[in-house]
C-alpha cells in the first residue's frame, strides 16, 4: 500500500464524523446514514483513482454521498417505505440532565427535516460541515448564485420556525 493511499485512508477516517453528520441531514435517519456512510466510504475506497489529489477530499466524497443517496431515494420510491413518526421517541430519556440541550438539537433537526431538499442540503453543506459556498455549490453541482438564494430561504425558513417571535414585525425582502 503506497504512502499517498495510507495518507488518504487516514484522512478519509478523520472525516467519518463530519460525514456522519451530513449523512444524517441528508437522511433524516441514523440507521439510514450510518448505511449511507459506509457505502460512500466504500465508493470513496475503491474509485481513489478518480479523486484528483489537490482538491479536497471530503467535497469529493460529499458528492459521492449525495449522488449515492439520490440513487437509494430513487430505489425507495419504488418500493415504498414507512417509517414511525419522530414524536414517538421525542420524550425518551426526559430526565437527562441534558434533556434540555437535545430537545433544542432535535428542534433543530425538525426544522431541517422540513426544508425542501435542496435548501436543507445547503445549509448542511455551508453552516453544518463548513463548506465553502464554492465548494457547496460544486457538491450539489449548481451555481454559485443558486447556492446562495438557496441558503438565504433555508436559514431564513428555520429562523421562523425556531424563533417565530423575532421574525415577527419582518417584512419579506
Amino acid at each position: 500500500m503506497g504512502t499517498r493511499t495510507t495518507r488518504v485512508e487516514n484522512e478519509i477516517i478523520e472525516y467519518l464524523p463530519r460525514m456522519r453528520r451530513f449523512a444524517r441531514s441528508l437522511s433524516r435517519d441514523q440507521a439510514d446514514a450510518d448505511d449511507l456512510v459506509q457505502l460512500t466510504v466504500e465508493r470513496a475506497l475503491t474509485r481513489l483513482d478518480q479523486w484528483q489529489a489537490g482538491t479536497r477530499l471530503d467535497s469529493w466524497m460529499y458528492r459521492i454521498m449525495k449522488n449515492a443517496w439520490i440513487d437509494e431515494t430513487r430505489r425507495r420510491q419504488r418500493q415504498g417505505r414507512h417509517h414511525a413518526p419522530p414524536e414517538a421517541g421525542e420524550n425518551v430519556g426526559a430526565d437527562d440532565p441534558d434533556f434540555e440541550k437535545r430537545m433544542r438539537a432535535m428542534a433543530v433537526e425538525r426544522a431541517m427535516e422540513t426544508l425542501p431538499d435542496d435548501q436543507r442540503l445547503a445549509v448542511s453543506l455551508v453552516l453544518v460541515e463548513g463548506l465553502s459556498y464554492k465548494e457547496a455549490s460544486s457538491v450539489m453541482d449548481v451555481p454559485m448564485g443558486t447556492l446562495t438564494s438557496r441558503l438565504a430561504r433555508g436559514r431564513k425558513a428555520m429562523e421562523a420556525q425556531l424563533n417565530p417571535s423575532a421574525m415577527e414585525g419582518q417584512s419579506d425582502d
